[in-house]
């Protein structure tokens, strides 16, 4: 049934949103179930019934960034239609549950993770509730004051109440929601005190992704204790999807055409050991874990059985595999990528740091020696494997030392793939308690030095393609200023040296591709010079140069 606003037309539905690709399939099901009810979705805020921003507050630019648009949307609300409801869902009103309302008293609704699903209800209350508000005169937030108040809080908040938390889980406060829906002019609230939802095959879903790929959630939440994170606490504890719903999903989506699944979650090394009998969350440590996982049943879930039914799947697509944490690698597992054909010889690893120090004052639960067997288990059980990683520069007592020692390990591992992050204070968090802050002039100086070590060692990587026939998914034609930020044109790191050469290779247009060492959006792309090429699908190409990051390659 169609869902009709005052004037008798379908309710419109805007919607922004911000951070990671697990947020990004929030949206999508935040659009299904609208969709489901009747709703109309538009891009055109101006005209829409009600807006959701989907925020994220995973580091401070990025709550920040949510600070704005939230108040972005609210101003062009009160320019343009007074009668629009805007509706706050994601991370930031997980995180700030009841400080949100009072600060931006002018938003109509927040939601929770929890409530994805059932966002249609939301959005009627948070139409309702706004009608009663047009007449009423304009409330504006300053954003300074709304960053600073969220900081404040956060310094204040006890830095234990993450495990005070994750004590609800067997008392009746768990998984119950706050609603506050009287006086009328007060904002729809509507966010559980600790998430506990898990999308399944039934949940409608409605992507916004291109048709050829997808990101698949297998599990939410985090178990983990790092000290510079704060997503257990936004996100709740790890609770993994059933294989058997996953795997629906994915026949589901080869089905629409989908040639990647990009499988995504907090951890994705952790799926499934959740679902073994009587499980305990305390074994994120490496022995732990790997005693947990050799006590299994043969028949038990864990990301090793899932890839290989995924695998074992009819047509051609491949598997990617996101986010794994380094203390949950098994021998097992690196045996089923070698065996199974259809995952992507690609890994992403988070390790944020090398240096023993370091490691531990962020609990990353791995030592050096440790990271560095791994690396090599991994390299000799998997040919032709594509390391992505993460580190983190800048981190609270990180001495000149231990920073060295990082860039050492940048040069003399070769990542294939590699992304660095200056460090961001996250009060409510242990690091951001911790001694030893570094300014934000050394954090930005040691993550440039960092990436100069891994700009080299990307060329030498890129220069390794050339003259090798590698399979890529094309993505579309290549614009021009995906060409101009790509720098194709100066690609002399390639085979064509010479001038005369150089420009010929320059002519025609280009299609821009992904190869099995690239991921969508944060990884190199392969720029395919001439020829027709059918988007969305798997084609060969040979490598005929490259820049720093990108391949040149021409149709074989």
């Amino acid at each position: 049934m169609t869902k009709k606003n005052s004037s008798s037309k379908p309710v419109r539905v805007g919607m922004i949103s911000l951070g990671c690709a697990k947020n990004l399939v929030d949206a999508e099901i935040m659009l299904g179930s609208l969709m489901k009810s009747g709703v109309e979705i538009t891009n055109d805020a101006a005209s829409a019934d009600a807006v959701i921003v989907n925020t994220c507050s995973f580091i401070d630019s990025a709550q920040e960034e949510s600070v704005d648009t939230i108040l972005e949307s609210v101003e062009l609300r009160d320019a343009n239609q007074r009668g629009q409801a805007v509706i706050v869902s994601g991370c930031l009103s997980q995180r700030f549950r009841d400080e949100l309302p009072k600060l931006m008293p002018e938003v109509d609704a927040f939601m929770g993770i929890d409530q994805v699903a059932q966002v249609g209800d939301i959005v009627d209350k948070a139409i309702a509730s706004r009608a009663t508000k047009v007449s009423s005169p304009k409330v504006k937030a300053i954003k300074g004051k709304v960053v600073s108040r969220l900081n404040e809080l956060e310094k204040n908040r006890d830095l234990s109440e993450h495990e005070k938390e994750e004590s609800i889980r067997s008392t009746d406060k768990f998984g119950k929601t706050k609603t506050v829906v009287t006086p009328p002019s007060a904002p729809v609230f509507d966010v559980t005190q600790r998430p506990i939802f898990i999308p399944d095959f039934e949940t409608p879903r409605f992507r916004l992704t291109p048709k050829h790929f997808a990101y698949l959630k297998i599990a939410e939440g985090c178990n983990h204790p790092c000290s510079f994170c704060i997503i257990p606490r936004m996100r709740g504890t790890h609770r993994s999807r059933t294989q058997v719903d996953i795997v629906k999903e994915a026949k589901a989506l080869i089905a629409d055409g989908v040639k990647e699944i990009n499988l995504i979650s907090q951890d994705s090394t952790y799926y499934g050991l959740d679902l073994r009998p009587n499980h305990s969350r305390a074994i994120s440590s490496p022995e732990k874990f790997s005693a947990a996982a050799k006590s299994l049943s043969a028949d038990a879930t864990t990301i090793c059985s899932l890839l290989r039914e995924l695998n074992s799947l009819k047509g051609d697509f491949w598997i990617r595999l996101l986010y794994t944490h380094p203390a949950h690698w098994t021998d097992e597992l690196i045996q089923t990528i070698a065996e199974c054909k259809r995952v992507a010889r690609y890994i992403d690893i988070p390790l944020q740091h090398i240096h023993e120090n370091m490691l531990e004052r962020m609990r990353r639960e791995t030592s050096r020696q440790y990271i560095v067997d791994l690396i090599k288990k991994i390299r000799a059980g998997i040919p032709g494997i594509a390391i992505r990683t993460t580190f983190i520069v800048g981190f609270p007592g990180e001495t000149e030392t231990s920073f060295n020692a990082l860039l050492d390990f940048i040069r003399d591992t070769k990542f294939e793939r590699l992304g660095v992050f200056a460090y961001s204070k996250e009060d409510g968090t242990r690091a951001g308690a911790m001694a030893g802050q570094l300014t934000d002039k050394v954090k930005q100086k040691r993550r440039e030095l960092a990436m100069a070590a891994q700009h080299k060692v990307a060329i030498a990587v890129s220069e390794s393609f050339v003259g090798r026939e590698i399979k890529v998914l094309i993505e579309g034609e290549a614009n021009a200023k995906q060409l101009q930020s790509a720098n194709v044109s100066s690609w002399e790191h390639g085979l064509m040296r010479e001038k005369d050469q150089h420009t010929a290779q320059m002519k025609g247009h280009y299609f821009v591709g992904r190869g099995e060492a690239d991921a969508p959006d944060i990884d190199g792309r392969v720029y395919i010079r001439g020829g027709k090429l059918p988007v969305g699908q798997f084609t060969k190409v040979k490598v005929i140069g490259h820049t720093d990051y990108d391949l040149i390659a021409e149709p074989v």
